[in-house]
């Protein structure tokens, strides 16, 4: 008796797929237009974190450098000429050699230094406050996300302030 209730039930007919959606597959088209449908979205996010992670590492690195330059500004010292041996460079140009030698990763398009008493393009005395403004552009890598930003290049200022120390005045150029 069993075999006869399995031979009704193997002869019942069960419901057909269309014919058309038997040809092309529906299950796979379904997925396709799925696929189609969220990828652009997905590919965005995925670059916008990519390109954001890379501004931020670049603005975190430049806002680093411009402290240790502006500490460096502090203490008085020269940086060593490299073009002429047993000279010194100036302190302005050994603080925009200090802010580009420690920017990883970004383009320093301007170095801006200035002091209270010795106004713009001084690294100022002993005692003076002295300020290094920096002015970054960083072109996007996506042009998905760099669509988003004037021309696909992010731009940023990072400045810092500090007095200087008590060094010797004959230091100061």
């Amino acid at each position: 008796m069993k075999i006869h209730h399995c031979n009704q039930l193997i002869g019942q007919s069960l419901p057909v797929a269309p014919p058309r959606a038997r040809l092309f597959g529906a299950s796979r088209g379904q997925s396709m237009l799925e696929f189609v449908l969220v990828a652009p979205l997905y590919f965005l996010l995925t670059f916008a974190v990519i390109d954001f992670g890379r501004m931020f590492f670049v603005q975190m690195s430049v806002q680093q450098s411009v402290q240790e330059a502006a500490r460096y500004a502090s203490t008085g010292q020269h940086l060593p000429d490299p073009n002429n041996p047993g000279q010194n460079l100036s302190r302005v140009a050994s603080i925009t050699q200090e802010v580009e030698q420690n920017a990883i990763g970004a383009n320093v398009t301007s170095v801006q230094i200035s002091s209270v008493a010795g106004g713009a393009g001084s690294a100022g005395g002993p005692g003076d406050t002295v300020t290094i403004s920096v002015t970054t552009n960083l072109a996007l890598m996506t042009p998905m996300v760099a669509a988003f930003f004037p021309g696909g290049v992010y731009t940023f200022t990072s400045s810092a302030t500090l007095k200087n120390e008590p060094f010797s005045p004959t230091q100061t150029n």
